[in-house]
Formats: structure tokens, C-alpha cells, sequence
């Protein structure tokens, strides 16, 4: 399966990154093969508004099946709904050990936000 982790840093051992819109980075993943790739979210660190939808297209064009945050707020969640991709929230730790605990089965899909527009 194809995931998008949102991450501080560019590899596994980064730790997950609490925001989905405004995450530095997006660590894109085949479960199956373990081979990564790392994309930058400059565009939307700062963005005045917009940034979770922004997002939500980005990770939509990686082709990923899931998404696995510490947070993502309602226009996100809707957009990366809108495109049948699961949101994993409220992960925490590495990237490596996010992706493991949902192998393992650990963590549940939303069925809506976990927090409000705007989050920092």
C-alpha cells in the first residue's frame, strides 16, 4: 500500500509531523517494498490559508492510499475523502514507528477532523 506520513524531517527516523497542511515535509511510502520518497510542503508552511486542501491535492497526486498525521483539520479531511484516501490522525513518534503501528493494525481511520481549520 501507498502512504503519505506528514514528517519533521526527510527520512524514517523523523518524527511525524502534529500538522497535515503546514507539515515540513511528506515521506510517501510502499508498504510492500519499504522505498520512500520525500517531498518538501514549502509552498504551504506559510501559507495564509488554504494549506490543508492545498495538501490534501498533493498527497491525492502521490497516488497514496492513506495518510497517517498527528492532525488534520475539516477541509483536509474532506478533500483527501473526496479522493477515497484513508486519514490516519493523532500518530506520534518517528516516521518509521507510525508506519509500524499501522502494519501492526494500531491505528484507526477518522471518519472526520480531529481538530478545527487554522490549527498551528
Amino acid at each position: 500500500m501507498k502512504i503519505a506520513v506528514t514528517s519533521q524531517g526527510p527520512d524514517l527516523t523523523s518524527q511525524v509531523d502534529p500538522r497535515f497542511g503546514r507539515a515540513k515535509s511528506f515521506i510517501v511510502l510502499d508498504t510492500d517494498t519499504g522505498e520512500f520518497s520525500v517531498h518538501d510542503n514549502i509552498q504551504n508552511v506559510n501559507a495564509a490559508q488554504g494549506a490543508g486542501i492545498q495538501a490534501g491535492r498533493i498527497v491525492v497526486d502521490f497516488g497514496v492510499e492513506a495518510v497517517i498525521t498527528g492532525n488534520v483539520g475539516p477541509k483536509a479531511f474532506a478533500a483527501l475523502q473526496a479522493a477515497n484516501v484513508k486519514v490516519y490522525p493523532r500518530a506520534s513518534g518517528t516516521v518509521k514507528e507510525a508506519v509500524e503501528k499501522l502494519k501492526a493494525g494500531e491505528l484507526s481511520p477518522a471518519d472526520g477532523a480531529n481538530v478545527q481549520g487554522h490549527w498551528m
